[in-house]
């Protein structure tokens, strides 16, 4: 039941918790059964709850307009009842527009083709106590957070049944094996909210609170979560609040008038994805977005939010050509209505679920998306480093003759390395579209491929920032995703992707029990250059260091070439283990390296007292962790 609080929290733009009170909701046997609507549509003449228990006429069961001005029409439905579907149909005030739409707060909806919305609840019995007790220290910015992101709809498929998806409950047990066997801390969800044209992998979104039916219902994604959290796995979901699809069943034109997006076309409508922008001016649209990032977290337990084309929010003028935008007060290019918006949703979240972590895919230079709101920032807990993965991806598309030409891609990443809390993605956004699998953008042979590729891997997973990886780029896919298909599992039985897939899994392992790899992501005490300049032969060396002083060196070889006695300057005397060599042949390597380790001389190097002569295999990765007492150094 809406209280006068609960109006006014909707108008100040504040309210966290709409879903509790919009949308429909089961009522007590005592209190007479049946269902209570509500809905906003401020400019309608008239609304009626149409289902399947009214044959869908509109007009038998008419809603009132509440007398507070607040455009919230509301009634109960006595022969409405559980699992029933539903829409509102909605008489605009203006030129006699009529249109059925879903509830924009439906827990759960019909499964695509069809649009209606299904009366439900979300009781469901969770068994992760043990995750939820003790996630802050999963989640916390210096833990190790790898992710496995995935389309829930093509990760697995069954060939012998047509081909279909996966369901939520199916999902659960193969998932967990899959992402425990390598080494994953969180899996990441493309937007499993429902939307209505599948090949938009859930960034064209309708229903805003509930995930899609395609593979089950609430408590069948509950449960997926659920097993994760059981079996020790974060989840994280993506959510897109920064535009949505113009079908006829969804927010767009609502009660005949832009009341969730701008009525303007030059910000009400993005013209690279042909949908509409939210209004976050509207005090209403703040309050349905708020209460539907704070929904996933209330209720799904879900341990982060990656929140969608940030830039596109930021700036008015975002896939704009001059005289499509409007300036904004200050005649600047901010939406300075997006920024407020954001802040309030990051302050709110860390407010209510300190344990969870949000992070920006936000593609600019904009300052402080991952600083708090109090000193200026957007308060977002981590950003994607969409800068390091063009300059990563560019670097490893070349051939190896030519990289010493543009050491600069591998090493300046360094210089802002620390400005933001960094993820590193490397995202299904690099594999559709024509740009081919990660495998395929690798230069050389096949084994030179799968050779960069480790290194690559291995290079990602030492360099400063968490991070994340689509599926399939684990065990080398060699097409590009396919959103109708399954990931290409087959080629498992070919020893260099399933050798591949074996250092994805022990970089993993290897990452989770070195603090030194994660500990300090966002600091610069965490990160020491040993050289940065030797482009000649493309190599890069460079050391990680825990909050304990724990070292590991990091030594990277970008050519298809052996280097013979390279040295390299350590911090400490004493042998120093080699515990991953991306060129060991149990990786599909040629197995070059150093015996197992090298102990340090007392030969000064590179600004230290100590140092290392390895050998570094072709194309390859060490990493060496020092094993014995040793004098400090450096």
């Amino acid at each position: 039941m809406l209280t006068d609080h609960d109006i006014y929290l909707l108008r100040e733009g504040t309210h966290g918790r709409l879903y509790e009170k919009l949308g429909a909701h089961t009522l007590e046997a005592a209190s007479g059964g049946g269902v209570r609507f509500a809905v906003w549509a401020p400019n309608a003449e008239e609304v009626s709850a149409v289902g399947e228990f009214n044959a869908w006429r509109p007009g038998i069961n008419p809603l009132a307009l509440r007398e507070d001005e607040s455009g919230i029409w509301e009634g109960v439905v006595r022969m409405a009842a559980p699992g029933q579907r539903y829409k509102y149909h909605v008489r605009s005030r203006f030129n006699n527009y009529r249109v059925s739409k879903a509830d924009p707060f439906a827990f759960c909806c019909e499964t695509p083709p069809g649009t209606a919305s299904i009366i439900g609840d979300l009781a469901y019995p969770w068994g992760d106590k043990e995750w939820m007790h003790a996630r802050a220290a999963k989640n916390a910015l210096d833990a190790p957070l790898s992710i496995y992101e995935l389309h829930l709809g093509s990760w697995r498929r069954v060939p012998e049944e047509d081909n279909r998806s996966l369901s939520y409950r199916e999902m659960a047990p193969r998932l967990a094996d899959y992402v425990q066997e390598t080494g994953f801390t969180h899996v990441e969800f493309l937007p499993p909210m429902e939307h209505p044209f599948y090949g938009s992998w859930g960034y064209q979104t309708t229903g805003y609170f509930a995930p899609t039916a395609r593979y089950g219902s609430p408590q069948d994604f509950m449960y997926l979560i659920d097993f994760l959290h059981q079996r020790g796995i974060g989840v994280i979901l993506d959510w897109v609040p920064s535009h949505f699809p113009g079908d006829e069943h969804g927010l767009c034109y609502f009660d005949g008038t832009c009341l969730y997006e701008h009525a303007d076309p030059k910000r009400g409508y993005h013209p690279e994805w042909h949908s509409y922008i939210f209004n976050y001016g509207r005090h209403e649209v703040r309050a349905f977005l708020l209460s539907s990032a704070l929904f996933w977290l209330d209720k799904y337990h879900v341990d982060g939010l990656r929140v969608d084309a940030v830039a596109s929010m930021l700036y008015l003028d975002y896939g704009r050509r001059d005289g499509e935008w409007v300036p904004n007060q200050y005649g600047g290019n901010e939406d300075l209505d997006a920024i407020q918006f954001l802040r309030m949703l990051n302050e709110s979240a860390y407010r209510d679920h300190p344990d969870t972590q949000t992070a920006a895919e936000e593609s600019t230079a904009w300052p402080m998306v991952s600083r708090p709101v109090s000193v200026g920032g957007l308060g977002f807990g981590m950003k994607w480093n969409l800068g390091w993965m063009h300059d990563t991806l560019g670097y490893f598309a070349r051939e190896a003759i030519h990289r010493r030409y543009h050491h600069h891609q591998v090493t300046f990443s360094i210089w802002y390395a620390f400005h933001e809390n960094f993820v590193l993605p490397l995202s299904h956004d690099e594999v559709v579209y024509g740009k081919g699998a990660l495998i395929g953008k690798m230069p050389g042979d096949e084994w030179q491929q799968f050779a960069n590729l480790r290194l690559l891997y291995g290079y990602m997973w030492a360099h400063p920032g968490k991070k994340l990886l689509f599926m399939g780029g684990e065990f080398g896919q060699k097409r590009e995703w396919n959103h109708d298909a399954s990931l290409e599992w087959h080629v498992l039985e070919y020893p260099l992707h399933a050798r591949l897939k074996q250092w994805v899994g022990d970089l993993n392992r290897c990452y989770r029990t070195h603090p030194a790899l994660f500990e300090r992501d966002f600091s610069q005490d965490g990160f020491q250059w040993v050289d940065c300049n030797d482009a000649e032969q493309s190599v890069i060396s460079f050391l990680r260091k825990s909050a304990q002083r724990e070292w590991l060196l990091v030594v990277c070889n970008a050519t298809p070439v052996v280097r013979d006695n390279y040295r390299v300057g350590v911090p400490l005397g004493g042998y120093w283990e080699e515990c991953m060599n991306s060129d060991a042949a149990c990786y599909g390597g040629g197995g070059q390296g150093n015996l197992g380790g090298v102990e340090a001389a007392p030969v000064a190097a590179h600004g230290r007292y100590h140092s290392l002569v390895l050998r570094l295999p072709p194309l390859a990765v060490l990493y060496l962790e020092p094993r014995a007492p040793g004098s400090p150094g450096g």
